[in-house]
């Protein structure tokens, strides 16, 4: 699972280097305290994430019954992580509130942390993660026995899975996020999410956090990368596009106003494009006299090979292309870095849905037409 999104950086958290004005007083130091039963040998290593990496600030040593103590320099809302003796990291998200932790190495369930609200917040969202990646782990061992079976069918529906995993993925970080308040913790999070098809929510989220934590570096950079993004977001007037289809003639996607189009990023050398091609062509037929277009755009090399792949999968359907590969100024006006891609406009001209294919996309389509 690929999650396009420029806020990835953001998964493990930075430092957030300034801050507004504070709502509780703030001494700059945050007390780490806990206890570890069962403990075996090594070390507790305490990590600052700064820049998006993690730095490490000391080492932590137990007292004959477990405990630990120790005292950290937390002058803005930082993320931490405590390495246990290699064998299980824990995230902290820490500012102006101890901590309490406690944990049995004999009970992989007995974690409890205590104090940090932020803290506890993140617990929720390594949750998910540790969840997340069980689910993607088993589809990605189906799929590989299938492909060593050359089983077709079977990988068409892992595939199908595999999407359907991210949506329900990205429903459930929303719903986390949403129940977090305004904690900082929840941006830890955003990076779960596929930013090309959540800008509305992460926009909102940025901005409501920028209210409780103003002049933070990490905001600050969000915004920026957010307001890049906003001409493809959703509800916005897709960008012109405007190239020559395989006779030469010039084709502009404003031609297609008053259909829903489907703006399809896709190569002949591109094999899951290849395999996505027979859905949309079953798809087009279904759909095309209720006014379903699609706008096929080639980041192919070669006129021969985009031809030939147009012949032998098919598509009857409008394409264009410069044969830019993915310096395609169509590639770059909506931001294309992997293919497949698409974008779903409304006959207004408006984006209403983004990276559709397999059962999404006909779920989409049987929303718009049935």
């Amino acid at each position: 699972m690929k999650y396009t999104s420029i806020l990835v950086a953001f998964v493990l958290g930075v430092t957030m280097l300034s801050c507004g004005s504070a709502e509780e007083e703030n001494d700059g130091k945050v007390a780490l305290e806990g206890k570890v039963e069962n403990a075996p040998e090594g070390l507790i290593i305490l990590s600052r994430f700064t820049e998006s990496r993690p730095v490490v600030v000391d080492t932590l040593s137990l007292q004959s019954d477990g405990s630990f103590e120790y005292t950290v320099d937390v002058e803005v809302p930082t993320f931490f992580a405590l390495n246990l003796f290699d064998q299980r990291t824990v995230r902290l998200a820490l500012y102006k509130e101890d901590v309490q932790l406690n944990y049995d190495f004999s009970d992989a369930e007995s974690l409890q942390i205590s104090g940090s609200k932020d803290s506890q917040e993140m617990q929720k969202i390594d949750g998910l993660i540790a969840d997340y990646q069980n689910k993607v782990n088993e589809l990605n061992e189906a799929y590989y026995e299938a492909m060593s079976n050359n089983d077709t069918e079977t990988i068409k529906r892992i595939q199908s899975d595999a999407l359907l995993l991210e949506d329900n993925q990205a429903k459930q970080v929303k719903e986390v996020i949403n129940s977090m308040g305004d904690s900082f913790a929840s941006l830890a999070a955003i990076g779960l999410l596929n930013s090309k098809n959540e800008f509305q929510f992460l926009d909102s989220l940025v901005a409501e956090l920028d209210k409780k934590y103003p002049d933070t570096k990490m905001i600050i950079q969000l915004k920026q990368q957010l307001d890049e993004m906003r001409a493809l977001s959703m509800g916005q007037i897709a960008p012109e596009i405007e190239l020559p289809n395989p006779e030469g003639q010039i084709v502009k996607l404003s031609d297609f106003r008053g259909k829903y189009v489907m703006i399809d990023f896709w190569a002949g050398w591109c094999k899951p494009c290849r395999e996505e091609n027979p859905n949309v062509v079953r798809l087009y037929n279904e759909y095309k006299d209720q006014g379903f277009e699609v706008f096929g755009v080639s980041l192919d090399r070669t006129r021969e090979a985009w031809v030939d792949a147009i012949f032998e999968d098919g598509l009857t359907w409008t394409q264009v292309s410069d044969l830019k590969y993915f310096n395609s100024v169509a590639a770059e006006l909506y931001q294309i870095n992997a293919i497949p891609a698409t974008y779903l406009i409304d006959p207004d001209g408006k984006i209403i849905g983004k990276d559709l294919r397999g059962p999404s996309l006909e779920s989409k389509l049987k929303e718009i037409f049935e």
